[in-house]
């Protein structure tokens, strides 16, 4: 099976974000899938919607990795976050266990965010032609001082500083796994390992939406990717992204 995922990196000393980088490559260079960007320090790191993403340089991995899942069709498009949120899972659970995905794809580590992901794609007569995949992984930074609720990073746990290029290599080969399990179109493994791994899932919780509090329960996601949350009352209600908070 060849490796896919960092069979080409390019370095970066300081970058605004590592998504804008390789989209700007993107449009002007003809790159080899699973082509990845790295940052020693990126300064405007972004996550979903508006978030920012807090980085101290030299400290932790920001990077981009770039994929052509052309295989996959826009319906499908939620299956390559699941795949790489477990990839970087595959590569947390060698280092400590109590490891699960918030979803959509924000990586926790007991209570606290360890690493963050951004997919960003490109779509081509319903088939997603390139993706831009953005993973943040907090690994050496021991204080964070932006407005995120709950940073940690895996030297705060566990009081170990940790080799940065063995971490990437570590974590794409764990990457590169799971997007071989994709490119084989084992959607039903990769549905099972992502569900059994959601933040909360399976038990009652107190979330709020559009209507106000409610207890609810994590059954999944369906096959587009939203969150499907059982109430009290037996209701199943779908949610896509922004539409719950989890209390």
């Amino acid at each position: 099976m060849d490796k896919i995922i960092g069979s080409n990196i390019e370095r970066i000393r300081e970058i605004g974000s590592t998504n804008n980088y390789a989209a700007q490559q993107l449009l002007t260079k003809s790159l080899i899938e699973g082509t990845i960007f790295i940052a020693d320090s990126q300064v405007e790191g972004r996550g979903q919607v508006l978030n920012k993403w807090e980085s101290e340089p030299n400290k932790n991995l920001t990077f981009s990795i770039l994929l052509y899942p052309d295989f996959l069709e826009i319906n499908k498009q939620f299956e390559l976050s699941k795949a790489i949120s477990l990839g970087v899972c595959d590569f947390l659970k060698d280092i400590m266990g109590n490891t699960s995905i918030k979803w959509p794809n924000d990586i926790y580590i007991g209570k606290g965010k360890v690493a963050g992901i951004l997919i960003e794609n490109s779509v081509r007569i319903n088939k997603i032609s390139s993706s831009i995949v953005g993973i943040g992984l907090n690994v050496n930074q021991q204080f964070f001082t932006g407005d995120a609720p709950n940073p940690v990073s895996l030297s705060q746990i566990t009081g170990k500083v940790y080799d940065l290029e063995e971490s990437l290599y570590r974590l794409c080969l764990k990457i590169d796994a799971r997007y071989h399990q994709l490119r084989s179109g084992e959607f039903g493994k990769i549905d099972y390992d992502y569900t059994d791994l959601l933040y909360q899932q399976g038990y009652w919780s107190n979330y709020s939406d559009e209507n106000g509090d409610f207890e609810g329960k994590i059954l999944g996601v369906d096959f587009i990717g939203r969150l499907m949350v059982e109430t009290r009352t037996g209701k199943i209600k779908k949610f896509n992204y922004k539409e719950i908070v989890f209390k």
